[in-house]
């Protein structure tokens, strides 16, 4: 009994926990038009921000049309505009060229950011993000967390999302925090 009110005890302070880990920051990338950027260039307007990357055979495609939905849902029903970014995971692969034609598959308004291996490992870092080369018959994948993040204007970290949550609650919820943070 006593195992279950310590274990119990611990789940309940998780959400605190959580809340004291470091979650985002700083980052030097480049565009899908060559340029380079760094967390600075998109101060001033909300992100929602996705790694993975442009060979993924399933996931990647459905939860970046997803977050387009998304920022699209926000801008219909708040008035704000949430920037959707695609940041790789795969630099061996995924140059600025390839990431303009992505990106450009889900509109005009997605961003794509690349960069050297390690200007990709320290926002992964950063974000805490999962990834790692798979070997596939004729090649490899990227096996890869799935967490959207919240990035608020200011460009700390509002919120994430797990990719099994209905478009419409990620909507609702990021209309909630965005409008709480005006």
């Amino acid at each position: 009994m006593t195992r279950w009110i310590a274990f119990f005890g611990l789940l309940s302070a998780m959400p605190a926990l959580a809340a004291d880990i470091d979650v985002g920051g700083p980052f030097h990338l480049l565009d899908q038009d060559g340029h380079a950027v760094t967390d600075q260039t998109y101060r001033g307007q909300p992100l929602l921000m996705y790694f993975g990357y442009t060979s993924c055979p399933d996931v990647c495609p459905v939860d970046v049309a997803k977050i387009v939905q998304v920022a699209r849902r926000v801008r219909e029903n708040t008035g704000i505009a949430v920037t959707p970014v695609f940041v790789t995971v795969d630099p061996a692969r995924d140059n600025a060229a390839r990431m303009k034609a992505y990106v450009r598959a889900f509109g005009p308004e997605v961003v794509g950011l690349t960069g050297s291996e390690t200007q990709i490992k320290q926002v992964t870092d950063a974000y805490h993000v999962y990834f790692n080369k798979v070997p596939a018959e004729g090649g490899y994948l990227m096996d890869h967390s799935t967490v959207l993040y919240l990035v608020g204007a200011d460009g700390t970290l509002l919120d994430h999302y797990g990719r099994k949550l209905p478009e419409q609650d990620v909507a609702a919820r990021v209309a909630a925090t965005l409008e709480a943070h005006r």
